[in-house]
């Protein structure tokens, strides 16, 4: 096996960045065997999303460490926000939701009762979203009958949701959703913003092993949905970047008001691991008829690197 790795390459699957008082924070899921699996949430640390440095949290490099909070294996796909001047990282642990909270970007983010957010089924991949009226919601990841993306509206504490509002938003049923034809179709890494007064949910699709792991995006009048997906397929895929299993990230609105979409590649074209992370730009292009579609920017992947 060909584990050449770039000491400077920094290696974190389903990535966010976290833009605060002008310093980009970068977490994910760790993937570099030099750091370990399963302790926590690193973060780097950026002034103009090129320049790197890190792992720079406050926990031996990590903003959560394994003991402080929920979980003991499987720490995947965190996202950061501030809500009331405190730092909220939701994230997945043993295969559940949980919150921890922080009064820094670079942690130490706890979780002192070290409770879950309660679910009858395993979920995965957190993304909270705050609409303009003030709800939050909780979008998700159940594993049911295939990884489907769900959403339900969060009650104010961000720590459960409001069961009654729960609605599953996208399942893999499209072609390029699931080339390999599996019985387990997956959907998963959403992603949710609004514009023009439409909601975009953006996501991933096929097993993240798979070279064909690429990201869509569907949209609705609701943050509760129904979604219809676009018809122009994936927006980011192998053939676009030049690279396998491109897929699983967030959206960054950067200093000069573009937004950029921060994810993760294979390692090469044998290895899935340690999987590679990296950014595009994406745009919206006018339609006359809504909704607007996003595009990516042909050739402009850039692997994310520290100095």
């Amino acid at each position: 096996m060909d584990m050449d790795m770039d000491s400077s390459q920094i290696y974190l699957a389903d990535p966010t960045i976290f833009y605060y008082d002008g310093t980009y924070y970068l977490y994910g899921t760790t993937g570099d065997p030099k750091m370990g699996k399963d302790k926590g949430f690193l973060v780097y640390t950026s002034k103009d999303l090129s320049k790197w440095s890190g792992p720079n949290g406050a926990r031996n490099g990590l903003a959560l460490q394994k003991g402080d909070a929920f979980g003991e294996i499987g720490f995947w796909a965190p996202q950061v926000f501030e809500y009331n001047d405190i730092f909220y990282m939701a994230y997945t642990a043993n295969e559940h939701i949980a919150m921890a909270t922080s009064n820094n970007p670079l942690g130490p983010f706890i979780n002192a009762t070290k409770e879950d957010l309660k679910a009858p089924v395993k979920q995965i991949d957190p993304f909270v979203f705050f609409d303009d009226n003030g709800k939050k919601y909780l979008y998700h990841v159940r594993l049911t009958k295939g990884n489907r993306i769900y959403v339900a509206e969060l009650q104010d504490d961000l720590m459960a949701i409001k069961p009654e509002t729960l609605r599953e938003c996208i399942v893999g049923e499209r072609e390029w959703e699931n080339t390999q034809k599996t019985d387990w179709p997956v959907t998963e890494g959403p992603t949710v913003l609004k514009y023009k007064g439409l909601y975009y949910l953006i996501y991933s699709a096929n097993d993240f092993r798979n070279p064909d792991y690429s990201v869509g995006y569907a949209v609705s009048d609701s943050p509760l949905g129904p979604w219809k997906k676009s018809d122009k397929g994936p927006i980011i895929y192998k053939e676009l970047v030049g690279e396998n299993g491109p897929g699983h990230g967030d959206l960054i609105l950067d200093h000069q008001g573009d937004m950029q979409y921060v994810l993760h590649t294979h390692f090469n074209d044998t290895l899935t691991q340690p999987r590679r992370t990296a950014i595009v730009k994406i745009k919206f292009v006018e339609e006359k008829v809504r909704p607007d579609y996003l595009i990516t920017e042909k050739d402009g992947l850039r692997f994310l690197k520290t100095e």
